[in-house]
This record gives structure tokens, C-alpha cells and sequence, in this order.
């Protein structure tokens, strides 16, 4: 049923992940956009790796590579934690990869990890985004104001989050429309 595979992020994928990072398709949606060389990449995933309030996973498809996906900032306290993802692979942008990825990271966070809140934040010209995520009861909890400049623009991010109850009420019925 699933044919989305989330794949640990491992040393021998830093070389991909970097180059989606630095493409200008994935860094207009990203807090920074500094290039990222080789030894900066390096530096990122040897501190990540040992960190326990984050995971990074490769979104594979047909076992093909497509994107990064993560959870972070884990607080039990809180019962919460962001994710977020990009796909590097462009090509398959409105295929419903997005959404598949998704609804695995949402099963993960309130079922593998138990936590009662996911958040996210998205960029407020990225309606396509927001939308989706509103569509898997996400709710809009936040809007700030000149959060990010990047190139000199000042750019409004908008707070999203998602309580496990809500995801009880349109699990079933977002499963079947995503995979049938």
C-alpha cells in the first residue's frame, strides 16, 4: 500500500541532500540560503546525527531518492515537535509525494514517538503548502510578521499545528483518498 519509504539519512547521502539544498528549487522555501559546501554539509550531519531531538529521513519512491524529510525539536515535555520536508527532485512536484510523506511523518510522530502536537512553520507566499497541510487538519496557530529576510525581503511565515485528536477524525478518510 505505502510505496513512500522513508530511509534513515546516512553519510553516503550528504552529497545529494547538499546539492538539493543549494538548488535556487528548494532554497527560496528555506530559512537560509547561504551555499552550503561540502565540509559545512559534513559539520550539519555530525552534529544531527547525534542529536536526539531531531531525525532526517531520504524520501525514496520506486527507490528512487526525491527529498528530505525531518522531525525536530522533540520535547516530551511539550508533547510536541516540527517537521518539515523538500523535495529535491522537482519532477515529481504535484504528484502526491508531498502528501504520502506527510501522512507518514504524522503516523510517525503519533504513533512511533506518542506525542500529542505537530508543528510546522511555511513561508506565507507558499499557499499550495499551507493548503496542503490544512487539508490533513492542520490549523493555522500563528502568522509572523517579517519572520525571515532573505535577499533583502522581508518575508511573513505562518505557524501551523496539529493536535492528535484532529488527526483521529480525518485519518481514515484522508487514507483513502491518498492511496486508495
Amino acid at each position: 500500500m505505502n510505496d513512500i519509504i522513508l530511509k534513515p539519512l546516512s553519510a553516503s547521502d550528504l552529497e545529494l541532500v547538499r546539492n538539493w539544498r543549494n538548488s535556487s528549487d528548494v532554497s527560496k522555501y528555506m530559512y537560509t540560503d547561504t551555499y552550503i559546501t561540502e565540509e559545512n554539509q559534513k559539520k550539519w550531519f555530525n552534529k544531527a546525527k547525534d542529536d536526539p531531538t531531531s531525525k532526517y529521513w531520504i524520501i525514496e519512491y520506486q527507490e528512487k531518492p526525491l527529498g528530505l524529510a525531518s522531525i525536530s525539536e522533540i520535547n516530551r515535555n511539550l508533547s510536541s515537535c516540527f517537521w518539515a520536508f523538500y523535495l529535491g527532485d522537482t519532477s515529481v512536484r504535484g504528484a502526491g509525494i508531498g502528501s504520502k510523506v506527510e501522512f507518514n511523518i504524522i503516523e510517525y510522530v503519533f504513533n512511533e514517538l506518542n506525542l500529542n502536537k505537530l508543528r510546522c512553520e511555511v513561508f506565507s507566499f507558499n499557499e499550495k503548502v499551507i493548503a496542503m497541510h490544512e487539508k490533513f487538519g492542520f490549523v493555522k496557530e500563528a502568522f509572523f510578521r517579517e519572520h525571515c529576510i532573505k535577499n533583502g525581503e522581508k518575508i511573513d511565515v505562518v505557524g501551523l499545528g496539529l493536535i492528535k485528536s484532529d488527526w483521529k477524525k480525518c485519518k481514515q478518510q484522508l487514507k483513502e483518498k491518498i492511496y486508495g
